[in-house]
């Protein structure tokens, strides 16, 4: 049993989470192919993510299945993870986009979805290290790696710089059209 707020290890058979305060039933587990366009909704309607085509969404549900995660609430799609391991280090989940549904926040799904990927104990070799990036003011998702690393047994985080405007600009006029992301690094647990 773990105490309340840490991080409980994840199990191959998912359990239904009931909010106390909502009465709202949850689900957190992989993907699945035919939930795809429904990752790409969520994305597209959170007005914040770099917005993919569907057929990327698809693909994650398809290929990177074990390393995503989305959330039911009432049985509705209601948010998601998508990350995939590091090929030059398989111990680091790289966490792409992480979205939950406006109508379903507050709920704790994005920390649940987070906490369930990093304890999944039917994959193989077990996370040591996450990483992700954020833009500087994207303040909710500095907060959900800062929670998650508290939970993980109070991991170190570091954020350094990783990609600059110029990296992810289609061209020198359009150096201004994205902020840097800096890379956020967590891990290994203490």
């Amino acid at each position: 049993m773990t105490s309340p707020g840490s991080i409980e290890p994840s199990t191959s058979a998912r359990a239904a989470h009931i909010d106390a305060r909502s009465g709202r039933t949850s689900l957190i587990r992989a993907p699945r192919i035919d939930e795809g366009i429904a990752l790409w909704r969520i994305a597209r309607d959170s007005q914040t993510l770099d917005l993919n085509s569907s057929y990327a969404y698809v693909l994650y549900a398809r290929d990177f299945a074990a390393t995503c995660r989305i959330a039911l609430v009432d049985e509705h799609p209601a948010g998601f993870v998508l990350g995939y391991r590091r090929p030059s280090d398989p111990e680091c989940l790289f966490i792409w986009q992480v979205a939950v549904d406006e109508r379903f926040r507050g709920l704790g799904l994005a920390g649940r979805m987070l906490d369930d990927l990093i304890h999944d104990t039917a994959v193989h070799p077990p996370v040591r290290t996450l990483q992700t990036t954020i833009t500087d003011d994207n303040v909710a998702s500095q907060q959900t790696f800062r929670s998650l690393a508290r939970r993980w047994s109070d991991a170190p985080m570091v954020v350094t710089p990783l990609f600059e405007s110029a990296h992810l600009s289609l061209d020198s006029s359009d150096a201004a059209s994205h902020d840097p992301e800096r890379l956020y690094e967590i891990g290994p647990p203490n």
